[in-house]
């Protein structure tokens, strides 16, 4: 009995493993790429151009297989979205790569995805946008909040490249400097044609002063951008209503004393009589 047992999962193991290896090939094995061959998918051209190119889908397998495209980081439009290809084929899909006319020259990355059968495959693209560079930075609408003591300004990439600015800001008033704050880094970037509005705290403005506030702005490459406002800072009056309260109160008290002082010195004159 214990050998016709072995026998029989010796027979089982063996159809087993005759049924794994007579299996077809599964949909696993299909490729996205980029035509030809290449590593990734390689774009050259001015702003305002389309750039064209052609990625590969290679089905291997027994079945139909169903395609997905997009695009990611970059505006990529294809001649179908949705490609299906015929078993062991393979299928040349065109796209195309819009480069707006506000795109600043240089590198720049994107990617082709494609999906189906529960996998998805990222092909790289990367562009080159031809042109000349220009770094340029402008600082502008500068308001001082006198309530609050905030600054209020914007900034304005006025040149082809993307830029990351920093800021100073300095204010001077009638006795000497009542702010200094040095050059850092903003957490921002801007592209060509951007403007970006923000708000620089200020937590302890001068009670009474008048002065000068400076912003200067920076950025890799450009040349510094310098933009001003004046401010008075005065104590808030007192609203009308309460003052002549306030007045009123002190001329009574006032009256009250001189009343007092009257009653006092004729009780004094009565008494001095003989």
């Amino acid at each position: 009995m214990r050998t016709a047992a072995r026998s029989g999962l010796v027979a089982a193991a063996t159809a087993l493993l005759g049924a794994v290896a007579a299996a077809p090939p599964g949909v696993q094995t299909w490729t996205a790429t980029p035509a030809a061959g290449r590593p990734y998918a390689y774009l050259e051209g001015p702003a305002g151009s389309v750039l064209q190119d052609t990625l590969s889908l290679t089905n291997p397998g027994a079945r139909p297989l169903t395609v997905r495209l997009s695009g990611q980081g970059a505006p990529v439009s294809f001649a179908a979205r949705t490609v299906t290809v015929p078993a062991r084929t393979r299928a040349d899909v065109p796209f195309a790569v819009t480069v707006t006319a506000d795109t600043p020259p240089g590198e720049h990355r994107g990617a082709v995805r494609a999906s189906a059968a529960g996998r998805e495959l990222r092909v790289d693209l990367r562009l080159r946008v031809s042109g000349p560079r220009l770094a340029a930075l402008t600082v502008e609408d500068v308001h001082v909040d006198t309530a609050t003591g905030s600054l209020r300004y914007t900034l304005v990439n006025r040149g082809t490249t993307v830029l990351a600015p920093r800021l100073a800001v300095r204010a001077d008033g009638v006795l000497g400097t009542v702010l200094d704050r040095p050059d850092r880094p903003l957490p921002l970037t801007l592209r060509p044609g951007e403007r970006a509005t923000r708000t620089e705290p200020w937590p302890h403005p001068p009670a009474l002063d008048s002065v000068t506030v400076r912003l200067t702005a920076t950025a890799p490459g450009a040349a510094p951008a310098t933009a001003r406002a004046e401010a008075s800072f005065a104590p808030v009056p007192a609203p009308a209503g309460a003052a002549g309260l306030l007045l009123a109160a002190v001329g009574g008290y006032a009256v009250r004393r001189r009343g007092r002082s009257r009653t006092r010195t004729q009780a004094a004159s009565a008494g001095a009589t003989p």
